[in-house]
C-alpha cells in the first residue's frame, strides 16, 4: 500500500496559485482539486493554513461590530487629539520641560483643559505642576547657565565639550564635564551633529571585463513588501558573461554575515569563487565581514557612488525582476515571496533567452561556453 504523499510548504504555495488560475478559468472546486491531485478537503485546509484569507465570517462580523462601537465612542476624543497634535511641533518630546511647553501652548492657544492637554502630550499632571529647580531662586547653577548661554551665542558652532574646555582652562573653573553636558542640554544649546557621507569601499582589484564564465559576478539588492506593509529584501547575483542567476536570498532583513554565508554556499556549489565581485557601496558590501571573507579569495570591484549604470548587468536583471515578477504579484507572506521569486530566477536561467547569447538561455550558454579569460596587460614603451 502506497504511503500518503506529503507536500512541502513550497509545493503547497505553488498549487494554491495554480488553483487560483483554474478558478479564474471557470473550473469548480472539485475539478480544481482533481487537477491538482488532492481532495477538496485538503485544498480547503491548505487555503486556511497558507492562504491567510479564509476566516469565520460570523466571528469576523462580530469583531467588526465591537470595533465599530469602540471607535464611535472614541471618535470625539481622537479628533480632538488630532487637532492638538497638529498644533504641536514635529518631533518627540523627550524632556519634561519640552512637554510642559507643549501643555502650555495647548491650554493657551486651543483652550484645552489641563487634564486633556497632559494626556495628549504624555505628561503626568503632578509633573506639570511641579516647578523645575531651574526656575526657582534656589537653583545653584544660575550663573553657570547664564555663562553657557552667552558662550553659545558667541560660538554657535561649538558643543558642550568646547564650552567645558573654555570653563576649565580659560575661566579656571573646576566644573565637571557631565554637569556642563546636563546644563547644556537643559538650556537647549545642542548643536546638530554632522554625519559625513559614508566612505565608499575601495576596490581591491582593477576593472575586469567578463570575457568568460566565473570572471565577474555582479551583486545587488532590491526591496519589496508583503500586503501587511513589512519589508522584503531580495539579494541577487548574476554571472556577467553567462547571465545566470546565482543567488536566491529573500528575507525581511539581510545582514552582512548572512550574505557571507550564502556566498560561501554559492562558491562551493559552483566549484569555486569568481575572479571579481562587482557591487555598489551599500552597507553590506563594504562591511568588514565581506571584506574578510573575500580577502585572498576573490577581488572586489566597487562602482562609483551614484552610478548604477556601471553595474548594468545586475541592474538590467533587477529591472526585469521588478517588472515581470514583483510588480505583477502581491505577497501574503514571506514564504510565498521566496517561492515565486525563486521560481522566477530558475525560469530565468532555464527559459529566458538572451539576444546577446545568441538567443540561448543562460543555462544552455553556460553549458556550451568554452571561453577562457585573457587578462589585458598595459605597458608603456
Amino acid at each position: 500500500m502506497a504511503g500518503r504523499k506529503r507536500h512541502s510548504a513550497e509545493d503547497i504555495v505553488r498549487k494554491l496559485r495554480r488553483a487560483d488560475e483554474l478558478a479564474a478559468a471557470g473550473q469548480t472546486g472539485e475539478q480544481i482539486a482533481a487537477d491538482l491531485g488532492v481532495s477538496a478537503a485538503t485544498l480547503y485546509n491548505w487555503r486556511r493554513q497558507y492562504g491567510g484569507v479564509d476566516t469565520d465570517a460570523a466571528k469576523e462580523l462580530k469583531e467588526l461590530r465591537e470595533q465599530n462601537a469602540r471607535l464611535k465612542r472614541l471618535l470625539a476624543d481622537a479628533e480632538l487629539e488630532k487637532d492638538a497634535l497638529r498644533e504641536i511641533a514635529r518631533g518627540k518630546f523627550l524632556s519634561p520641560a519640552a512637554r510642559r511647553r507643549a501643555v502650555d501652548m495647548l491650554t493657551q492657544v486651543m483652550g484645552m483643559s489641563e487634564r486633556f492637554a497632559c494626556k495628549v502630550v504624555g505628561l503626568h499632571r503632578s509633573t506639570y505642576r511641579r516647578l523645575p529647580t531651574a526656575q526657582t531662586q534656589a537653583d545653584p547653577d544660575t550663573g553657570l547657565r547664564a555663562w553657557l548661554r552667552s558662550y553659545a551665542v558667541k560660538y554657535p558652532g561649538h558643543g558642550f565639550r568646547r564650552a567645558w574646555a573654555a570653563l576649565r582652562f580659560d575661566e579656571g573653573s573646576g566644573v565637571n564635564k557631565k554637569r556642563v553636558h546636563r546644563l547644556w542640554r537643559e538650556e537647549g544649546l545642542q548643536v546638530r551633529a554632522h554625519h559625513p557621507r559614508k566612505r565608499a569601499g575601495c576596490s581591491t582589484a582593477p576593472l575586469v571585463d567578463a570575457d568568460a564564465p566565473k570572471v565577474v559576478w555582479a551583486l545587488d539588492f532590491q526591496f519589496d513588501s508583503t500586503v501587511d506593509g513589512r519589508a522584503v529584501k531580495i539579494a541577487s547575483m548574476i554571472d556577467e558573461h553567462t547571465r545566470e542567476s546565482l543567488l536566491h536570498l529573500v528575507e525581511r532583513s539581510i545582514t552582512a554575515e548572512r550574505l557571507v554565508a550564502e556566498l560561501e554556499k554559492v562558491f562551493t556549489s559552483s566549484g569555486g569563487p569568481p575572479r571579481m565581485l562587482r557591487m555598489d557601496n551599500g552597507p553590506e558590501m563594504i562591511s568588514i565581514a565581506l571584506q574578510q571573507f573575500c580577502a585572498n579569495k576573490v577581488g572586489m570591484v566597487y562602482i562609483p557612488p551614484g552610478t548604477p549604470w556601471n553595474n548594468g548587468y545586475i541592474e538590467s536583471f533587477n529591472r526585469r525582476l521588478r517588472t515581470e515578477c514583483l510588480n505583477r504579484n502581491h505577497w501574503t507572506s514571506l514564504l510565498e515571496a521566496r517561492v515565486v521569486i525563486g521560481d522566477f530566477k530558475t525560469e530565468h536561467n532555464l527559459r529566458h533567452r538572451h539576444s546577446a547569447l545568441g538567443y540561448l538561455t543562460p543555462a544552455e550558454y553556460a553549458a556550451r561556453c568554452t571561453h577562457s579569460h585573457h587578462p589585458v596587460a598595459c605597458s608603456i614603451n
